[in-house]
């Protein structure tokens, strides 16, 4: 059964740090493209970023460039997101994503109609002033 489970999320003040984790189980993850996306409810899902399948290649949200990190250790099949300098509108619902070949594009986002291949459940991450 395909898996990916996030832990991780919770409560920062602005200015802090958060790690975000998820573990993927169930199929070769190596073979995939991994990254988060965020909702806020009420508002359209977002994508944060994506990390090719050896990480070579990363694509960021503008929004988050220079405060997000992500990595991966496909020898654990998990992946990680490093938040750093959280601002309020951080706040919402992070989904781990894993996609089958090469990474989404971040910026022009998800083709209408396109699946991704795997979801987690999501982790909520609150960002307070």
């Amino acid at each position: 059964e395909v898996q990916l489970v996030e832990s991780g999320g919770g409560l920062a003040q602005a200015g802090g740090s958060l790690r975000l984790s998820c573990a993927a189980s169930g199929f070769t993850f190596d073979d995939y493209a991994v990254g988060w996306f965020r909702q806020v409810p009420g508002k359209e899902r977002e994508g944060v970023v994506c990390s090719s399948k050896f990480g070579g290649t990363t694509d960021y949200a503008d929004s988050v460039k220079g405060r997000f990190t992500i990595s991966r250790d496909n020898a654990s099949n998990t992946v990680y997101l490093d938040m750093n300098n959280l601002k309020p509108e951080d706040t919402a619902v992070y989904y781990c994503v894993a996609d089958l070949g090469v990474c989404w594009s971040v910026r022009y986002g998800t083709p209408p109609g396109y699946e991704y291949d795997a979801w987690g459940q999501g982790t909520q991450v609150t960002v307070f002033s």
